[in-house]
């Protein structure tokens, strides 16, 4: 069984979703916009997708810019926070299978972990 973390607006996240039902993998779809991820379940897929908060998080969002989180002050806590607090701030989509990750972008990218 395979999760995605997924915002069916996002053509990435639509194509990357198409892809696992093509290959007929259980899916579990988590629309993260709607139920926004718990910290310790943030902190748990960064550390699959073997990456840093700053990786993971979408620069050109609005809501990046507002909450001025381009400033050299900013942590990793900082970013985690903001990620749970506006969603959107979140690379997407995020699949999940075989205790492994990867961000659907390109969609592409899942066939890595099927």
């Amino acid at each position: 069984m395979a999760v995605i973390y997924h915002n069916p607006r996002c053509s990435k996240s639509r194509q990357t979703l198409e892809i696992l039902r093509e290959n007929n993998v259980e899916t579990n779809v988590i629309l993260y916009m709607e139920t926004p991820i718990e910290q310790a379940t943030l902190l748990s897929l960064l550390k699959m997708l073997g990456i840093t908060p700053s990786q993971l998080i979408r620069r050109n969002e609005a809501d990046f810019k507002r909450l001025h989180l381009d400033n050299d002050d900013t942590n990793d806590e900082d970013l985690v926070n903001a990620m749970i607090e506006y969603p959107k701030l979140m690379e997407r989509p995020i699949v999940v299978h075989n205790n492994t990750a990867v961000i659907g972008r390109p969609p592409e990218n899942v066939h890595k972990i099927l």
